[in-house]
């Protein structure tokens, strides 16, 4: 079985090894430079740990505080960091040369709900045939995808030939679809601000 100690993070009351530590308390405040025994002293006689928080600091910082609690809150906070984060893929979209502007919209619908959730968007188009002489047709279906979802992404990768394929990479801009979030609370603040202002059915027939 492993040792315990070299399981944690950080090296807490006899394990530290510096002579001299900085030492905070449990509520943040600097106690000054002490003796790791009377940092020891200081964290028994408060029934707490003391805990070497910044080993590379001269000399080390330790602080003293409930280190079950200290850990017990590492670890939840470490979840939330785990949980938030999105486990990004690369999704592809296809197109052809004659891809028609309904089946154009309904893919790029769904290319703007892959971006929103975190992902990478690959849009290509096929050609076929002799199609691969009007490479300015696909070239410009491209860029009409790149302008649509212009709003929440940013290129990752440009535009390129591979064979018969014409390829772009797109990737989330989470400053532009921040920025389109709060455009778009203004906007609903400014409409439902006009329609409390505007006179009600009732009113207007009193008026008159």
């Amino acid at each position: 079985m492993p040792r315990l100690e070299a399981q944690r993070k950080q090296k807490i009351n006899e394990e530290i090894s510096a002579p001299e530590l900085r030492v905070v308390d449990a509520k943040g405040q600097l106690l000054g430079i002490l003796s790791k025994r009377d940092a020891l002293k200081l964290a028994q006689e408060q029934e707490l740990d003391l805990v070497e928080i910044a080993p590379q600091a001269k000399p080390p910082v330790a602080k003293i505080i409930d280190y079950g609690k200290f850990t017990y809150e590492q670890q939840k906070r470490e979840k939330q960091q785990k949980k938030a984060q999105v486990h990004q893929t690369l999704k592809e979209v296809r197109f052809k040369a004659g891809t028609d502007t309904h089946d154009f919209d309904f893919k790029t619908r769904h290319a703007r709900e892959f971006l929103t959730e975190g992902h990478k968007v690959r849009a290509t188009v096929m050609f076929r045939g002799r199609e691969i002489v009007h490479i300015d047709i696909g070239q410009a279906m491209l860029q009409r995808f790149i302008d649509a979802l212009a709003d929440v992404s940013k290129i990752d990768q440009p535009m390129k030939q591979e064979g018969r394929l014409l390829a772009v990479t797109l990737a989330p801009d989470a400053t532009k679809a921040t920025k389109k979030k709060n455009a778009e609370k203004k906007e609903e603040k400014r409409a439902a601000a006009q329609a409390a202002d505007a006179p009600t059915e009732t009113e207007t027939t009193t008026q008159s």
